[in-house]
């Protein structure tokens, strides 16, 4: 609920108000055409006040179950006290009609040609009320949209982000593999060298043995078979 609009619309019927209140006294006061005025007026500010009260009504249906219930109430007020001043009004009305068709039938034409223009009227503000509430509804219909569109710009950014810092860990992890790799081929490398190195120790060993091996046969045989 826009409380800003709500409150637009109070402000509205109470001023509606105020002016529909005067009028039982000022009708009461006045003669002839001047009094037909001011009961067409009277009937004019009722109509634009029941609007309010409908838009008032709706703009309620989407508050808060506190406010809406204190609300209601007054509102209910506001019908009633409409109501009351409506019905005295058609006293005054109905005495004008009885005392002034004999003497002033001749501007029942004209009467009855300036309710249908009040009534066409009525019926272009209720347009134009309907029409603001549908401009309304469209706002917020946009305001929502936006505000979706925003949380999802967000939402799609935090996952830029978060695919970059998996990125960034893939990398990481990539690079140490890499130098993982380097380190096991150096490590085989040097397993290689060692290898190499221990066959060639065993070879010049076994090549020592065989040489004392031979030197020991020369001197067994020199010292006791030739003679």
């Amino acid at each position: 609920m826009s409380s800003e609009e709500f409150e637009k619309l109070h402000e509205i019927y109470n001023s509606l108000y105020e002016e529909l209140k005067l009028m039982p006294d000022r009708v009461l006061k006045c003669h002839g055409e001047e009094k037909r005025r001011l009961l067409r007026t009277f009937d004019e500010r009722q109509g634009e006040a029941e609007e309010v009260l409908q838009g008032m009504e709706q703009e309620l249906r989407t508050a808060p179950s506190s406010f809406r219930n204190t609300m209601s109430t007054k509102l209910r007020l506001y019908r009633r006290d409409l109501g009351k001043l409506q019905r005295e009004i058609k006293s005054f009305d109905l005495g004008l009609g009885s005392s002034a068709r004999p003497v002033e039938g001749g501007h029942h034409g004209i009467y009855s040609s300036q309710n249908q223009h009040s009534t066409h009227m009525q019926s272009q503000r209720s347009l134009l009320l309907q029409g603001t509430e549908s401009l309304n509804n469209a706002t917020q219909s946009i305001e929502r949209s936006q505000r979706i569109a925003t949380e999802t710009d967000q939402i799609g950014t935090d996952i830029i982000e978060e695919l970059g810092e998996q990125r960034e860990q893939l990398d990481r992890t990539r690079n140490r593999l890499v130098n993982t790799g380097e380190n096991l081929s150096r490590s085989r490398k040097v397993l290689r060298a060692m290898s190499r190195r221990l066959m060639t120790n065993k070879l010049l060993l076994a090549v020592i043995i065989v040489m004392e091996l031979a030197i020991l046969g020369a001197v067994i045989y020199l010292k006791f078979f030739r003679k």
